[in-house]
């Protein structure tokens, strides 16, 4: 019995040992996680974080861009159809110009070619709205190619990770052991997350900078047909 009451206390410190252990091991921080992957992975994660940095300042800079290109003011309209209304056309040029919004340049096309047939008009200002919808929709596109590019880099850690486990199996001997393979798997498993992230955001980022777009757009249709119906109407 005494010997029984010695041993307990001796399997409760081991317990509380191999506690201890384990959650040692399932602290672990993302840069060692990065790191444990090996010279390939961290290759690859070094490319999807230049990407997320590239989508990211793509995606502020062209957000600012839209929004300033969507504020239009209110009156801008009223203006322009009375200085068009007592033939000051001079005046309507330069409130367009003052304004300088994708709304009032497409305003201020219509405006120069004001005397010729309508459907000249309309002419211009479609041709210069396809002008301005390509400015507000620039680098966009490059959103659109890290979103599906960045998984596709993902996979491919995943790929080159499980090369270097096999790899390592096969030279390790008959002996399987999971410190062998940890390197291959870290390199999988991080890259293959990394690029799910990365074109994660860059999948919102774009759909969202296409759905701000669409608003601007549709605020130049809506006051040029508005321009327009105003020169339609019969004096």
């Amino acid at each position: 019995m005494l010997n029984l009451f010695l041993t307990l206390p001796n399997a409760q410190e081991g317990a509380e040992a191999i506690a201890e252990g384990e959650s040692v091991e399932k602290t672990l921080s993302i840069i060692e996680l990065i790191t444990s992957g090996g010279a390939a992975g961290q290759v690859i994660i070094a490319i999807l974080f230049l990407l997320l940095i590239f989508a990211v300042y793509i995606y502020f800079e062209r957000l600012f861009a839209i929004k300033a290109a969507s504020k239009v003011d209110s009156n801008f309209m009223n203006q322009i159809k009375d200085h068009v209304s007592n033939g000051k056309i001079d005046s309507a040029q330069v409130l367009c110009a003052q304004v300088n919004t994708p709304v009032s340049r497409l305003i201020g096309k219509g405006i120069t070619r004001i005397g010729k047939p309508l459907a000249d008009i309309n002419t211009t200002i479609e041709n210069a709205g396809r002008l301005e919808i390509y400015g507000l929709e620039k680098n966009v596109s490059i959103l659109a190619t890290i979103s599906g590019a960045a998984p596709m880099i993902g996979f491919l850690g995943t790929v080159v990770g499980m090369i270097l486990a096999i790899f390592e199996l096969a030279n390790a001997g008959g002996s399987i052991q999971m410190d062998v393979l940890a390197g291959g798997l870290y390199t999988a498993m991080t890259t293959t997350v990394g690029g799910l992230i990365v074109g994660i955001v860059a999948y919102i980022a774009y759909n969202h900078l296409v759905v701000r777009t669409d608003k601007v757009v549709y605020q130049m249709e809506a006051n040029s047909l508005e321009f327009l119906d105003h020169l339609n109407e019969p004096t």
